[in-house]
């Protein structure tokens, strides 16, 4: 048996057992993963997959445990591989990280540009999605850091930490009467066309519960996952906008003088958990945990590999 065995195994499983796409994203012949996957089963003595015909239709139990050990040693390999890639090159590489637009607009220039001066050799590869496809992004390894509001925690093969605090903003025109007014009540905003994120994006899920608590139905008139999107169709008239706070600080900092103005709504939607995510038991390089101490005042080494060994009880707001 053979670690081209196990990875074409792996594969067909997460392609829902279609061989040509296992084959397409191996960059190999859909005969030569068949080809390996039989010799592996003859080899084991047991069928991975059940069959009719040539076609692959379900992962038996006996499939499920050595799909579950395959996972075990693959992420072993790539642990070995970063333990190489840490001692000959402490450094420098590449760190790439999974998160959404917000994140990666608002929060992590910063953050990177710090690192960056700390690890000038490093290079920085983001990618960016839903939050689930952040999560995806970082359990496939295509990731070796996560950075979302939602989903992150729902992953069992992941280990999270709490990184930082945040709440949403009403952002109104300058002349809008609801900035006029001391204290804004959810039944104010109901009344409002609203223009918010889309519901898998920064915090939708509690705006939504707020007004479905209160047996409020919102007006939304526009649905995004870009902060800057929201804050042009306020500009517009089109309605009120509800944006997370780091993505309008400069709205905030001009005093209205770019004709909107932000008041803060944390007292209606509650407080959003900005979350960072690693793969369970993977092994994380020096200026992987340098970043993790530089996203959050609350993350330091110790702390997050105590977490990896499975100590996250501790660290919760």
């Amino acid at each position: 048996m053979n670690l081209h065995q196990f990875r074409f195994v792996q594969e067909a499983a997460r392609r829902n057992l279609n061989l040509t796409e296992a084959a397409k994203a191996l960059h190999t012949s859909q005969p030569g993963v068949s080809k390996a996957i039989i010799e592996l089963e003859e080899e084991l003595g047991v069928d991975i997959f059940a069959r009719h015909g040539k076609r692959l239709k379900r992962i038996t139990e006996p499939g499920q445990q050595v799909l579950k050990s395959i996972e075990l040693i693959l992420r072993e390999v790539g642990n070995l591989k970063r333990i190489g890639e840490q001692y000959s090159a402490e450094d420098s590489g590449t760190l790439s990280i999974a998160t959404t637009h917000t994140q990666a607009r608002y929060v992590l220039p910063e953050k990177v540009a710090q690192l960056r001066a700390a690890y000038p050799k490093v290079n920085i590869s983001l990618h960016q999605g839903a939050p689930d496809q952040v999560a995806r992004m970082v359990i496939d390894e295509v990731a070796e850091i996560g950075i979302a509001t939602e989903s992150l925690a729902d992953y069992t093969e992941l280990v999270t930490l709490p990184c930082y605090e945040w709440q949403h903003m009403l952002v109104l025109p300058t002349d809008h009467p609801l900035a006029r007014k001391e204290r804004i009540a959810l039944e104010d905003i109901a009344q409002e066309p609203l223009i918010t994120y889309h519901p898998s994006f920064t915090g939708r899920t509690k705006i939504d519960q707020a007004f479905a608590a209160r047996k409020l139905e919102p007006r939304i008139a526009l649905e995004a996952i870009d902060s800057d999107v929201i804050t042009t169709y306020v500009r517009l008239g089109l309605g009120v906008g509800l944006a997370a706070e780091m993505a309008v600080r400069d709205i905030a900092d001009d005093g209205g003088k770019g004709g909107l103005v932000v008041r803060p709504a944390g007292h209606l939607f509650g407080q959003n958990v900005a979350r960072v995510a690693f793969k369970r038991s993977a092994y994380l390089r020096n200026f992987v945990y340098t970043f993790a101490e530089l996203l959050s005042d609350r993350l330091n080494r110790k702390l997050v590999a105590r977490a990896m060994d499975g100590h996250t009880e501790d660290y919760e707001f």
